[in-house]
């Protein structure tokens, strides 16, 4: 049994090497998806923020910074997208990692990586902040964000209907 876990992982870390080989030549190629890619997390949060708003009678969401250009991303360092209401608050940090890709963290090959972070003032108070993970994933097909919740081993794309989920917890 456990040479066959063991087969099932190599198979799983070939795959990933063969399908990430791709990028190993082409520097500027992994940094315009990077940039393109914190462009993309941008748009989701902001269809994320106004889709809500619009639907909103008294309050509003806030989305900082409120617009995004691809020369905003910070290749070496920690980038940063807030959305909050009422001291409800989801914090997105994302980065590249110290390779052009990688599959450390996350089966798919990767070319940045974050989390989201997702708080109120009685979390606050227990210091209970959820936590989840991000990655900007590459395949044959091109790029997308995935989120990965590692308490349930759980993953799916990330759009405004995660967002939401995510966000509902706090109210």
């Amino acid at each position: 049994m456990a040479h066959n876990d063991a087969i099932a992982r190599l198979a799983r870390q070939i795959d990933a090497a063969r399908q990430s080989e791709r990028f190993l030549v082409n520097q500027e190629e992994v940094a315009t998806l990077r940039r393109q890619g914190a462009c993309q997390l941008h748009q989701v949060c902001a269809d994320f923020v106004s889709s809500l708003n619009s639907k909103l009678a008294y309050a509003t969401l806030d989305l900082s910074p409120p617009a995004y250009a691809p020369e905003m991303f910070r290749e070496p360092g920690v980038n940063l997208i807030q959305i909050g209401s009422q001291g409800r608050e989801m914090q997105i940090t994302f980065q590249a990692p110290p390779q052009l890709f990688s599959t450390e963290k996350f089966l798919i090959p990767y070319v940045l990586e974050g989390e989201v972070r997702t708080y109120n003032q009685r979390m606050l108070e227990r210091f209970e902040i959820r936590s989840y993970s991000l990655f900007f994933c590459v395949n044959q097909e091109g790029a997308v964000w995935r989120f990965y919740d590692w308490r349930i081993p759980h993953t799916a794309p990330v759009d405004p209907g995660l967002l939401a989920g995510l966000m509902e917890r706090l109210f």
